[in-house]
């Protein structure tokens, strides 16, 4: 495995392969890359990695076969070659790197938070999370694309139990699976435990057909989605099947202990304040809790208070209780989604401001 000296850099450290000049407050680089198969991946189809680099930072980047040209702003030229350096790295792990990837790593470069990811190559790439912004599992690795997202990874890797709150598209259950994924791999808890509020917080499931599993699976399609993200389909289905990944609704919490296992609760906004009492006094023994929700979109009756915006409120000065709260800004998803979130909050304050 190589390292990130394959990358050339500032002139006196590789004056062949690197220029650096700056005139009149614009900075001129060029990088080159020694694979040129990884340099192909890492500019995109018709250098469509570039051209998003630079819509996003306002600069110029030109690919001359294994080398980018760089100019504008030196600020931005910076991030941008922070970005591609961080990139190339991790397609010289042998993953992939796709546009999202390459939002984030943009996202990213602005305040110097890329952990390298590159071992020595005599040793195995470490299975656990990356206390920079990374989770390893089975089948992939899931960096950070916001600060968020890395203080969130972070959080997750730190405490026993952690809440992730904010808008859909931002990585919260996504991220929350892929950690409970990489514990299971490590062999640091034995089961996975999914739960969710279904059919609003009443859990009127006896009025559906099937039995409890068919009733409560298109309510945790979500978490099925990133757990095969996560895991070949495969081990999902023995593992779901000899119990090790339970599904389980929330009312079926009470009375348990839960030791040894990761437990997430999705869409917790739609809990009542006794359900979500409940579902914290299950935790046991080496086992750790993510509670993720959206305040914005409870469902609840009207007039009946949401258990997790109450247990933000209770719980935000207990120490070793980790809360992380996203934004519009982190959303990941298509850029649409994230001037959809923008839109109806601003609704809804001036709906707020206006009764």
């Amino acid at each position: 495995m190589k390292s990130l000296d394959n990358v050339k850099d500032l002139p006196g450290e590789s004056d062949q392969h690197h220029s650096s000049t700056i005139a009149e407050d614009v900075a001129h680089e060029i990088i080159s890359f020694d694979d040129n198969r990884h340099a192909g991946i890492l500019f995109g189809k018709y250098d469509e990695h570039l051209a998003l680099i630079e819509q996003k930072l306002g600069i110029e980047a030109v690919a001359r076969g294994n080398e980018v040209v760089l100019r504008g702003d030196p600020i931005m030229v910076h991030r941008a070659k922070v970005t591609l350096q961080h990139l190339y790295s991790i397609l010289q792990c042998g993953e992939n790197v796709e546009t999202g990837d390459v939002d984030g790593a943009i996202r990213m470069s602005d305040s110097g938070e890329h952990e390298p990811v590159l071992q020595n190559s005599d040793k195995p790439r470490s299975k656990s999370v990356d206390a920079g912004a990374s989770i390893t599992t089975f089948k992939r690795t899931v960096n950070a694309r916001t600060h968020r997202q890395s203080a969130y990874i972070s959080a997750m890797a730190g405490g026993e139990l952690v809440f992730g709150v904010g808008p859909a598209g931002t990585g919260k259950t996504y991220l929350a699976v892929a950690y409970a994924a990489s514990l299971l791999e490590q062999g640091a808890i034995d089961r996975i435990i999914l739960s969710r509020p279904a059919v609003e917080a009443g859990e009127r499931l006896g009025f559906l057909p099937g039995d409890m599993k068919e009733k409560v699976d298109p309510y945790l399609r979500p978490l099925y989605d990133a757990l095969y993200d996560m895991m070949p389909g495969d081990k999902v289905e023995r593992a779901i099947t000899s119990g090790v990944i339970e599904i389980a609704p929330l009312a079926f919490m009470r009375g348990r202990t839960l030791a040894n296992c990761a437990i997430i609760l999705d869409e917790a906004q739609n809990t009542t304040s006794m359900q979500m009492k409940m579902f914290l006094t299950r935790l046991g023994e080496n086992s750790c809790m993510i509670v993720t929700g959206d305040p914005s979109q409870i469902d609840l009756p009207a007039g009946q208070k949401s258990g997790l915006v109450e247990a933000l409120d209770i719980l935000k000065n207990v120490n070793d209780i980790k809360q992380v709260r996203f934004t519009s800004a982190d959303v990941v998803r298509h850029h649409l989604v994230t001037k959809i979130v923008d839109a109806y909050d601003n609704s809804t304050r001036k709906y707020r401001q206006n009764t």
